[in-house]
């Protein structure tokens, strides 16, 4: 069962926020038009079910923001070596989880990729915040295979259909709950339906490329490849040699 605690804070969330969560958690039929303007509250979470280390107790779940996706603070109890117990915080961003997919062309020796606009790089030292990468998208709902076929159509204009998957890793799980779906697929010339360039509707403005397979194991010795799924898809490639 879940619990919920209030508590007061003082940094002003928005009144909206809160009537949002309250609907969300069905505690309201449909979001209030008016809401008490005396005292703001955050919401946590005790009891999360499904988790099973012995180590972890009195998990409280508290929402710092939903304005993209969802930034959630944990506070918890934790279990040193010594037996003895500590409060921990932590904060975890959840977009949900994702899919990769290496393009290759076995016979043309080729691989396709993309090369976007990406502001968190932008802001830390990529110096036009170009990066190029293998296709890739948020589940939003699908399983993963579906949802890579997808994305390969809206970003690159190939229709693919057989895809293998080859493993599946947290990106960044310090900070970040997602799972990254990783696969490779198969494209040749005659599976071009469109030009590709990301879906109207978000704004991505994706160009398509193509590369050999030298080439780009290449830009990552230059630097020129510095995501990491890209580098780990490319790797595997490599590693299990795909193109021999």
């Amino acid at each position: 069962m879940v619990m919920l605690q209030y508590q007061p804070i003082e940094d002003a969330l928005h009144l909206e926020l809160i009537a949002v969560l309250f609907h969300k958690l069905n505690l309201l039929s449909q979001p209030p038009t008016i809401f008490p303007p005396v005292e703001m509250f955050t919401f946590e979470f005790q009891n999360i079910e499904n988790l099973k280390n012995g180590k972890i107790k009195n998990i409280k779940k508290q929402l710092l923001s939903d304005n993209w996706y969802t930034l959630n603070k944990f506070t918890f109890d934790y279990q040193k070596e010594d037996g003895s117990w500590e409060t921990q915080q932590r904060e975890a961003y959840d977009r949900g989880n994702g899919a990769a997919i290496l393009l290759y062309n076995k016979k043309k020796g080729t691989v396709v990729l993309t090369r976007q606009f990406r502001m968190p790089t932008y802001v830390n030292g990529n110096e036009d915040g170009m990066m190029i990468e293998v296709c890739a998208g948020l589940l939003d709902g699908d399983n993963p295979e579906d949802c890579i076929r997808k994305e390969v159509e809206e970003e690159t204009g190939y229709q693919i259909n057989d895809v293998k998957k080859v493993y599946e890793s947290y990106m960044s799980p310090g900070s970040v709950t997602e799972i990254l779906h990783l696969f490779i697929g198969v494209y040749e010339d005659r599976m071009k339906v469109g030009e590709g360039g990301g879906a109207d509707d978000e704004t991505e403005n994706i160009e398509v490329l193509e590369y050999s397979f030298e080439k780009a194991l290449k830009l990552i010795a230059e630097g020129e490849i510095k995501d990491a799924k890209t580098i780990m898809l490319l790797q595997y490639a490599a590693i299990n040699r795909v193109f021999n």
